[in-house]
């Protein structure tokens, strides 16, 4: 995966729970699931607005490009 999530280093750096989180941005739990596990194909920016708000951190502090190029055909195999 070309880009890195680390929502959950800054979960526990805010002691917040994802739980919470979930409730606060208006999203699942399955959902905030996907996107933790770095499975998520995309994200909404609404949605990444709202966590970065509620979690006072900027979107480089939750993800991150790691310099490689995803080839779309391998994500299918997996």
């Amino acid at each position: 995966m070309a880009i890195r999530v680390y929502l959950d280093r800054v979960l526990r750096e805010r002691e917040m729970t994802a739980k919470e989180l979930c409730a606060k941005v208006g999203i699942t739990e399955a959902n905030l699931s996907i996107l933790r596990s770095g499975k998520a194909k995309g994200i909404r920016f609404h949605t990444v607005n709202r966590i970065c708000y509620f979690l006072q951190c900027d979107v480089g502090d939750i993800l991150k490009f790691d310099g490689e190029l995803e080839d779309d055909n391998e994500t299918e195999d997996q």
